[in-house]
Protein backbone atom coordinates (compact mmCIF):
# COMPACT_ATOMS: atom_id res chain seq x y z
CA UNK A 1 0.00 0.00 0.00
CA UNK A 2 1.57 3.03 0.65
CA UNK A 3 1.95 1.15 3.33
CA UNK A 4 5.01 2.68 4.08
CA UNK A 5 8.09 1.91 5.67
CA UNK A 6 6.44 4.22 7.83
CA UNK A 7 3.43 2.64 8.65
CA UNK A 8 2.84 0.48 5.77
CA UNK A 9 4.56 2.16 3.02
CA UNK A 10 2.51 2.82 0.18
CA UNK A 11 4.35 1.94 -2.78
CA UNK A 12 3.61 4.42 -5.37
CA UNK A 13 1.98 3.65 -8.58
CA UNK A 14 3.55 5.41 -11.46
CA UNK A 15 4.52 5.14 -15.07
CA UNK A 16 8.15 4.20 -15.04
CA UNK A 17 8.78 0.92 -13.28
CA UNK A 18 6.69 -2.20 -12.97
CA UNK A 19 6.98 -5.22 -10.72
CA UNK A 20 5.07 -8.17 -9.39
CA UNK A 21 2.36 -7.03 -6.96
CA UNK A 22 2.55 -8.34 -3.40
CA UNK A 23 -0.82 -9.32 -1.89
CA UNK A 24 -2.32 -8.02 1.35
CA UNK A 25 -2.30 -11.43 3.04
CA UNK A 26 1.42 -11.76 2.48
CA UNK A 27 2.00 -8.30 3.95
CA UNK A 28 -0.08 -8.95 7.04
CA UNK A 29 1.45 -12.38 7.56
CA UNK A 30 4.99 -11.03 7.47
CA UNK A 31 4.11 -8.20 9.86
CA UNK A 32 3.61 -10.66 12.69
CA UNK A 33 7.26 -11.69 12.44
CA UNK A 34 8.49 -8.12 12.61
CA UNK A 35 6.55 -6.72 15.55
CA UNK A 36 9.67 -6.20 17.65
CA UNK A 37 11.05 -3.63 15.22
CA UNK A 38 8.65 -0.86 16.18
CA UNK A 39 10.80 0.48 19.01
CA UNK A 40 14.19 0.20 17.32
CA UNK A 41 16.66 2.93 18.30
CA UNK A 42 17.42 5.78 15.85
CA UNK A 43 20.97 4.62 15.11
CA UNK A 44 19.56 1.38 13.70
CA UNK A 45 17.63 3.40 11.15
CA UNK A 46 20.90 4.46 9.56
CA UNK A 47 22.04 0.86 9.37
CA UNK A 48 18.70 -0.12 7.88
CA UNK A 49 18.86 2.55 5.20
CA UNK A 50 22.30 1.40 4.09
CA UNK A 51 21.68 -2.37 4.26
CA UNK A 52 18.19 -3.82 4.47
CA UNK A 53 16.54 -0.84 2.81
CA UNK A 54 18.92 -1.07 -0.13
CA UNK A 55 18.56 -4.83 -0.36
CA UNK A 56 14.78 -4.56 -0.42
CA UNK A 57 14.99 -2.44 -3.54
CA UNK A 58 16.79 -5.27 -5.36
CA UNK A 59 14.76 -8.17 -4.00
CA UNK A 60 12.67 -9.65 -6.85
CA UNK A 61 10.23 -11.22 -4.37
CA UNK A 62 9.55 -8.00 -2.48
CA UNK A 63 9.45 -9.96 0.79
CA UNK A 64 12.62 -8.50 2.31
CA UNK A 65 10.78 -5.19 2.35
CA UNK A 66 8.31 -6.55 4.88
CA UNK A 67 10.95 -6.88 7.60
CA UNK A 68 11.01 -4.26 10.40
CA UNK A 69 13.10 -1.15 9.85
CA UNK A 70 14.38 1.37 12.36
CA UNK A 71 12.75 4.36 14.00
CA UNK A 72 9.44 2.54 14.30
CA UNK A 73 8.90 2.46 10.56
CA UNK A 74 8.73 -0.55 8.29
CA UNK A 75 9.47 -0.73 4.62
CA UNK A 76 6.66 -1.91 2.34
CA UNK A 77 6.47 -2.03 -1.42
CA UNK A 78 3.91 -3.74 -3.63
CA UNK A 79 6.57 -4.42 -6.28
CA UNK A 80 9.86 -6.29 -6.19
CA UNK A 81 11.91 -3.19 -7.01
CA UNK A 82 11.47 0.55 -7.46
CA UNK A 83 13.58 2.75 -9.78
CA UNK A 84 15.42 5.63 -8.13
CA UNK A 85 14.85 9.26 -9.11
CA UNK A 86 17.04 12.25 -8.38
CA UNK A 87 16.94 16.00 -8.95
CA UNK A 88 17.74 15.50 -12.65
CA UNK A 89 15.32 12.67 -13.46
CA UNK A 90 12.38 13.39 -11.16
CA UNK A 91 9.18 14.93 -12.54
CA UNK A 92 5.75 15.43 -10.96
CA UNK A 93 2.92 15.88 -13.46
CA UNK A 94 -0.43 17.51 -12.67
CA UNK A 95 -3.13 16.90 -15.27
CA UNK A 96 -6.74 15.82 -15.77
CA UNK A 97 -9.54 18.30 -15.11
CA UNK A 98 -7.27 21.32 -14.83
CA UNK A 99 -6.78 24.42 -16.97
CA UNK A 100 -3.00 24.21 -16.92
CA UNK A 101 -1.25 20.86 -17.21
CA UNK A 102 1.96 21.27 -15.23
CA UNK A 103 5.22 19.38 -14.74
CA UNK A 104 7.40 20.13 -11.72
CA UNK A 105 11.06 19.29 -11.27
CA UNK A 106 12.36 18.66 -7.78
CA UNK A 107 13.98 22.10 -7.75
CA UNK A 108 10.64 23.67 -8.68
CA UNK A 109 8.92 22.03 -5.72
CA UNK A 110 11.70 23.04 -3.35
CA UNK A 111 11.34 26.63 -4.50
CA UNK A 112 7.68 26.84 -3.45
CA UNK A 113 6.48 27.81 0.07
CA UNK A 114 7.00 24.90 2.44
CA UNK A 115 4.75 23.74 5.29
CA UNK A 116 6.03 21.66 8.23
CA UNK A 117 3.69 19.34 10.11
CA UNK A 118 4.50 17.20 13.14
CA UNK A 119 1.96 14.43 13.69
CA UNK A 120 1.82 10.82 14.75
CA UNK A 121 1.94 8.31 11.90
CA UNK A 122 -0.51 5.41 12.20
CA UNK A 123 -0.39 2.22 10.16
CA UNK A 124 -3.62 0.33 9.59
CA UNK A 125 -1.82 -2.83 10.74
CA UNK A 126 -1.46 -1.29 14.21
CA UNK A 127 1.96 0.28 14.61
CA UNK A 128 2.36 3.98 15.32
CA UNK A 129 5.29 6.40 15.20
CA UNK A 130 4.72 9.51 17.36
CA UNK A 131 5.69 13.07 16.50
CA UNK A 132 7.00 12.58 12.97
CA UNK A 133 7.88 15.79 11.08
CA UNK A 134 6.95 16.07 7.40
CA UNK A 135 7.65 19.11 5.26
CA UNK A 136 6.55 20.01 1.75
CA UNK A 137 4.15 21.91 -0.46
CA UNK A 138 0.48 21.96 0.37
CA UNK A 139 -1.39 19.95 -2.23
CA UNK A 140 -4.06 22.66 -2.32
CA UNK A 141 -1.46 25.17 -3.57
CA UNK A 142 -0.51 22.92 -6.50
CA UNK A 143 -4.17 22.36 -7.37
CA UNK A 144 -4.87 26.10 -7.27
CA UNK A 145 -1.90 26.78 -9.54
CA UNK A 146 -3.17 24.20 -12.04
CA UNK A 147 -6.68 25.69 -12.08
CA UNK A 148 -9.15 22.96 -11.11
CA UNK A 149 -12.18 22.80 -13.39
CA UNK A 150 -15.73 23.13 -11.94
CA UNK A 151 -16.66 19.52 -12.74
CA UNK A 152 -13.76 18.12 -10.70
CA UNK A 153 -14.63 16.01 -7.66
CA UNK A 154 -11.51 14.01 -6.76
CA UNK A 155 -7.76 13.60 -7.17
CA UNK A 156 -5.91 10.43 -8.22
CA UNK A 157 -2.25 9.84 -7.35
CA UNK A 158 0.13 7.57 -9.25
CA UNK A 159 3.67 6.57 -8.44
CA UNK A 160 6.85 5.66 -10.27
CA UNK A 161 7.01 2.15 -8.84
CA UNK A 162 4.62 1.32 -11.68
CA UNK A 163 1.90 -0.22 -9.51
CA UNK A 164 0.64 1.95 -6.65
CA UNK A 165 -2.20 4.45 -6.78
CA UNK A 166 -4.36 6.39 -4.32
CA UNK A 167 -7.26 8.84 -4.38
CA UNK A 168 -8.80 11.59 -2.29
CA UNK A 169 -11.95 13.61 -2.72
CA UNK A 170 -11.25 17.17 -3.80
CA UNK A 171 -12.38 18.39 -0.38
CA UNK A 172 -9.93 16.05 1.35
CA UNK A 173 -7.12 17.02 -1.01
CA UNK A 174 -7.57 20.70 -0.18
CA UNK A 175 -7.05 20.22 3.57
CA UNK A 176 -4.18 22.16 5.13
CA UNK A 177 -2.70 18.91 6.51
CA UNK A 178 -2.23 17.22 3.13
CA UNK A 179 1.23 17.74 1.66
CA UNK A 180 3.31 16.84 -1.33
CA UNK A 181 6.19 16.04 0.99
CA UNK A 182 9.90 16.54 0.26
CA UNK A 183 11.30 16.02 3.76
CA UNK A 184 10.66 13.66 6.65
CA UNK A 185 12.19 13.76 10.12
CA UNK A 186 13.92 16.99 9.05
CA UNK A 187 15.88 15.30 6.25
CA UNK A 188 15.25 14.96 2.51
CA UNK A 189 13.00 11.99 1.83
CA UNK A 190 15.14 8.91 1.31
CA UNK A 191 14.27 6.54 -1.51
CA UNK A 192 13.24 3.81 0.94
CA UNK A 193 10.73 6.20 2.48
CA UNK A 194 9.16 7.16 -0.84
CA UNK A 195 11.57 9.87 -1.96
CA UNK A 196 12.31 12.15 -3.45
CA UNK A 197 8.61 13.11 -3.22
CA UNK A 198 5.64 11.43 -1.60
CA UNK A 199 2.11 12.28 -0.57
CA UNK A 200 1.43 12.89 3.12
CA UNK A 201 -2.17 12.76 4.35
CA UNK A 202 -1.83 13.50 8.07
CA UNK A 203 -5.30 12.49 9.38
CA UNK A 204 -5.55 9.19 7.49
CA UNK A 205 -3.94 5.78 7.77
CA UNK A 206 -0.52 5.76 6.21
CA UNK A 207 -1.46 3.75 3.13
CA UNK A 208 -3.09 6.93 1.82
CA UNK A 209 0.31 8.69 1.87
CA UNK A 210 1.52 7.30 -1.45
CA UNK A 211 5.27 6.94 -1.84
CA UNK A 212 7.33 7.69 -4.96
CA UNK A 213 4.73 10.18 -6.17
CA UNK A 214 4.89 10.98 -9.88
CA UNK A 215 1.38 11.93 -11.00
CA UNK A 216 -1.55 13.98 -9.69
CA UNK A 217 -4.65 13.71 -11.87
CA UNK A 218 -7.82 15.68 -11.13
CA UNK A 219 -10.89 13.55 -11.88
CA UNK A 220 -14.68 13.67 -11.78
CA UNK A 221 -14.98 10.81 -9.25
CA UNK A 222 -12.96 8.92 -6.67
CA UNK A 223 -11.10 5.95 -8.14
CA UNK A 224 -10.19 3.40 -5.45
CA UNK A 225 -6.46 2.94 -5.00
CA UNK A 226 -4.25 -0.13 -4.84
CA UNK A 227 -5.21 -1.20 -1.32
CA UNK A 228 -8.84 -0.12 -1.58
CA UNK A 229 -9.17 -2.60 -4.44
CA UNK A 230 -7.94 -5.20 -1.96
CA UNK A 231 -10.35 -4.44 0.86
CA UNK A 232 -9.20 -1.31 2.68
CA UNK A 233 -11.49 1.69 3.20
CA UNK A 234 -11.39 4.53 0.69
CA UNK A 235 -12.04 7.13 3.41
CA UNK A 236 -9.24 6.07 5.73
CA UNK A 237 -9.60 8.42 8.72
CA UNK A 238 -7.48 7.21 11.62
CA UNK A 239 -9.73 5.69 14.28
CA UNK A 240 -12.86 5.95 12.15
CA UNK A 241 -12.27 3.40 9.39
CA UNK A 242 -11.02 -0.09 8.63
CA UNK A 243 -12.69 -1.39 11.80
CA UNK A 244 -10.07 0.27 14.02
CA UNK A 245 -10.38 2.65 16.97
CA UNK A 246 -6.88 4.19 17.06
CA UNK A 247 -6.50 7.69 18.49
CA UNK A 248 -6.64 10.36 15.74
CA UNK A 249 -3.32 11.63 14.41
CA UNK A 250 -4.46 15.27 14.24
Amino acid sequence: MTRDAKPARAAGGGEDGAGTPVGRRVVLGMLAAGAAGVATAPFLQRAYDSTLGAAAQKDPTGLSGLLPGGGGFRYYSVTGSVPEKDAHSYRLTIDGLVRHRTSYRLADLRGLPQTRLVRDVQCVTGWRVPGTPFEGVRLSALLDAAGVRPEARAVRFTCFDGAYSESLTLEQARRDDVLVALRMQDKPLAHAHGGPVRLYVAPMYFYKSAKWLSGITVTDRVEPGYWEDRGYDVDAWVGRSNGRDDAPTT
